[in-house]
């Protein structure tokens, strides 16, 4: 058993449409959807604070201010909204910066 299978789900998790036609884009990419899914899982039982360091989780500005940023892998992003109140994590975008 993983550690995450006995650890709470904190946050609900909402997709939004364009984060599921982005995720659609790469699901032939069973690698990268993995690493999604798992990314999600932490987000879920710990929200941003789960996040790796190394995965450099950041608040973003513009167009997506008060999103969070992280880097799954290389360029490769996933883009969401924390609602620490309401307790759910909205999945906006599925990506990279190009």
């Amino acid at each position: 058993m993983n550690s995450f299978e006995e650890e709470e789900i904190i946050f609900d998790v909402v997709a939004t449409v364009a984060f599921k036609k982005d995720k659609k884009r790469y699901s032939k990419s069973s690698k990268k959807i993995e690493k999604v899914l798992s990314v999600i899982d932490i987000l879920q039982r710990k929200g941003v604070e789960g996040i790796p360091n190394e995965m450099k989780p950041h608040y973003l500005k513009g167009q997506y201010k008060d999103c969070l940023e992280c880097h799954i892998e290389g360029d490769f992003l996933i883009i969401w909204i924390q609602d620490n109140e309401e307790k759910v994590i909205y999945l906006m975008r599925l990506g990279s910066h190009s």
